[in-house]
């Protein structure tokens, strides 16, 4: 997957202070890339869109409750 385009975002929940960082490129068309901020050349799990907005959902529906 070519991913040299992605515009990396840090997760709004991560706890930068414990190193404990997600990034996420939802600009790339049909993908959306994860990654782990200390180690922004190492492996990158994507997602279909729809699978990341059900799981961004799913959290924000669990944390609420």
């Amino acid at each position: 997957m070519e991913l040299s385009r992605a515009v990396w975002r840090k997760s709004s929940r991560s706890n930068a202070n414990a190193g404990n960082c997600v990034e996420v490129a939802g600009n790339l068309p049909g993908v959306v890339g994860v990654r782990d901020s200390k180690d922004p050349s190492g492996p990158v799990l994507t997602f279909a869109p729809a699978a990341w907005r059900s799981f961004v959902a799913t959290t924000q529906a669990r944390k609420a409750s």
